[in-house]
């Protein structure tokens, strides 16, 4: 299963990425909208608020070894690296994210490095970076204990952990619905998702695996109208072409965006955050 997923997840990123990077930037996560979600911004802004905000909750003012696990094509390793003065190393699945992280590293003269591995098996010596950094790859995890270990593991002593991730809502007090579940079945057959959990779960199995100084927080309503807006932007010829060129698992997610922005109205999709350090 693992290895059937994946090759769907590399095969999605391999097609759809050159078209994201084209019509929406380098930055292929979610934005910032102030806390009550309202604040109007250029989109590419709200991407980069998000990283600034996401360092400010975490108090993390300066990291000199640093690792994006699930990079992308590099948006947030070399805003990083860039920001802190900072070595940076980026993970994916995609060959085609990795090529292009690394020529815009070369391009951008950025200490960044990138490469295809598994974030749960990564090839990284114990005690390496002073900070882990997981932007919105969690969703992807099939398995997320072995996830947070592998980060756990490789996070210096006194180091930081951030996870930002795609979640559901807590079941403490009742349990998903066969609807919600249907809807989430549908966001996970279009975005390669194996399943996702809760924040609370999150935060225990982040508790087992020895993380320390642990703090969580859910940023939904900040982040939800970054879906509405990029449905907006899909409405024009370049991106309709491109589209078009980039294959039908690329068409069938953004016709299926409004799954997004649905889960996070009806209050079934959550923007979990996670920090802690070892």
């Amino acid at each position: 299963m693992t290895s059937t997923l994946y090759q769907q997840i590399q095969q999605f990123y391999d097609a759809s990425s050159g078209l994201w990077e084209q019509i929406w930037g380098e930055h292929m996560h979610h934005g910032y909208y102030g806390v009550d979600g309202r604040e109007k911004k250029d989109r590419r802004q709200a991407q980069i608020d998000l990283i600034e905000a996401l360092l400010q909750w975490a108090n993390v003012t300066q990291a000199s070894n640093i690792l994006d696990v699930g990079c992308g094509i590099g948006g947030s390793s070399l805003y990083l690296a860039e920001k802190f003065g900072a070595t940076a190393t980026g993970v994916t699945l995609s060959p085609v994210q990795a090529n292009r992280a690394i020529d815009r590293a070369q391009a951008a003269q950025i200490d960044a490095h990138f490469q295809v591995a598994d974030a749960l098996n990564m090839p990284f010596a114990d005690h390496s970076f002073d900070l882990v950094w997981s932007l919105e790859s969690g969703e992807h995890m099939p398995d997320k204990a072995k996830f947070l270990q592998e980060c756990y593991r490789v996070l210096k002593p006194g180091g930081t952990f951030i996870l930002a991730t795609w979640c559901h809502r807590s079941t403490h007090l009742y349990p998903l619905s066969t609807d919600e579940q249907k809807h989430l079945e549908d966001i996970y057959q279009v975005y390669c998702l194996p399943y996702v959990i809760s924040l609370p779960e999150y935060e225990k199995i982040a508790r087992d695996a020895s993380f320390r100084n642990l703090r969580t927080a859910d940023w939904s309503i900040a982040v939800a109208p970054f879906w509405d807006v990029v449905i907006d932007s899909t409405f024009n010829l370049e991106a309709l072409i491109g589209l078009l060129r980039s294959g039908w698992t690329t068409i069938q997610a953004a016709l299926s965006l409004g799954l997004m922005s649905r889960g996070y109205d009806r209050g079934l999709v959550k923007f979990g955050l996670l920090c802690g350090s070892k």
